[in-house]
């Protein structure tokens, strides 16, 4: 027993000596300042916790964010150049001013036609992510089991849900697919028309304190003066922190596209951890569970959580029910694994300033993001057990389990079903 204590006592000590603050993970690569932008990290070297004896797995019920696309928003690559193009003409654009604007024009034009589409490597995330799959739970896909696969209207998740299946396929000729993309499934794979819950958004305390945040966290001058000489210009014509966030969301998405262009080295490893900082803090009032929104952003997924409970009901019946995937976007992912209390995700954290000890949200929804429930059963027992992953990484769920990071099926049923009939909008 002495030895297990040691053991134990090692490893604490072992993790908490490797273990990275945001700020040194940031500068070890600022791609994950990122944030939703981030290209999807696949696992390394990852070890997973074997099934107790006699557990196999048999379904798996999933949700995954699409893969790397291009920005959406209409204005997002021609907003910069435009505003790049106005200092040149009056002569006030430095060298790496000039040299920035023939980069955001390169990548403009390359958008053409493009907003919002799902990239070449966003289709080989899903592929891979399909092959791991696979592999880590060859018993899930054996034989000629059926693959239930749906997607949110958009195309981008219908491509990221063909990937994955085709990729499948190819591992299983006998596989049976049926897919869909509906507007019939989009209240739950996409829920986005409660007004009630949209309203503790718009709150005066959340708005203020990311006002403050920023105000006291983010200073754009130094990266404006690097791009236009002209301190008057400067004063007169820019709004320097538009500026310098429109080229930031530039190049956090430039990661996604196939292409040696590069924006990063405008960036000061400082600027780009205060902007992430920013961003991480944005993303988990608007969709976490702050208490500046009073914890209630993550019951958006209300209706999704349902669906796989009531899913799961049918398929743990069943002796080869394969495997349920769904397609969908990161503003889901979030929500729901936080909802689902995935290691820290569903904690209630009130300062801002030490929210990235917590939470950081390049770790919770990059592109292609996935939330795995995996069930395993052995033969002969009634118990049904649940494993949990984020981005394929094995997570600690909400109940007491005996075999952690395995779970039993039977207690976490009830706990979400009785979360959920607690919850209450006015609360």
């Amino acid at each position: 027993m002495r030895n297990v204590f040691l053991t134990l006592l090692l490893l604490l000590v072992a993790s908490l000596v490797s273990a990275q603050t945001a700020r040194e993970e940031i500068y070890a690569d600022l791609h994950r300042s990122a944030s939703n932008y981030l290209a999807y990290p696949a696992p390394e070297n990852v070890t997973y916790t074997p099934a107790p004896r006699g557990y196999k797995p048999f379904y798996i019920s999933h949700y995954a964010r699409h893969g790397s696309r291009w920005l959406i928003g209409r204005d997002e690559y021609p907003a910069p150049v435009r505003r790049l193009r106005r200092a040149q003409k009056a002569g006030v654009l430095t060298a790496d001013g000039e040299r920035a604007l023939a980069v955001l024009d390169s990548v403009e034009r390359m958008s053409h036609g493009r907003l919002g589409e799902l990239t070449p490597l966003g289709h080989r995330q899903h592929k891979g992510i399909a092959e791991r799959m696979y592999r880590n739970f060859p018993e899930v896909f054996s034989g000629n089991v059926l693959i239930d696969a749906r997607s949110t209207v958009v195309i981008r998740c219908i491509l990221s849900m063909q990937a994955e299946c085709l990729a499948l396929q190819a591992l299983n000729p006998k596989l049976r697919f049926r897919n869909d993309a509906s507007h019939h499934d989009m209240y739950y794979m996409n829920y986005e028309q409660d007004e009630a819950l949209a309203s503790f958004r718009k709150a005066p305390e959340a708005r203020q304190t990311r006002d403050d945040f920023w105000n006291s966290t983010v200073d754009s001058r130094r990266f404006v003066r690097q791009l236009i000489s002209d301190e008057q210009y400067i004063r007169d014509s820019v709004n320097s922190d538009a500026l310098m966030n429109s080229i930031f969301n530039v190049c956090s998405n430039m990661q996604s596209l196939d292409t040696s262009l590069d924006l990063y080295w405008l960036f000061t490893p400082e600027e780009c951890y205060a902007l992430w900082r920013n961003s991480n803090l944005s993303w988990y009032i608007n969709y976490g569970p702050s208490p500046l929104t009073k914890g209630k952003m993550p019951y958006y997924e209300a209706n999704l959580l349902r669906n796989i409970i009531e899913t799961a009901d049918t398929c743990v019946t069943l002796e080869h029910p394969g495997a349920t995937l769904r397609f969908g976007h990161e503003v889901v992912v979030y929500p729901l694994a936080a909802l689902l209390e995935l290691g820290d995700c569903g904690k209630v954290y009130n300062n801002p300033a030490t929210l990235e000890d917590h939470i950081r949200n390049y770790k919770i929804f990059p592109m292609a993001s996935n939330v795995q429930l995996i069930f395993f059963r052995k033969k002969g027992s009634d118990d049904i057990l649940v494993k949990a992953m984020l981005n394929e990484h094995e997570m600690t769920l909400p109940v007491r389990s005996d075999v952690a990071p395995y779970y039993h099926w039977s207690d976490l049923r009830a706990y979400y079903l009785q979360k959920l009939a607690a919850f209450k909008i006015d609360d």
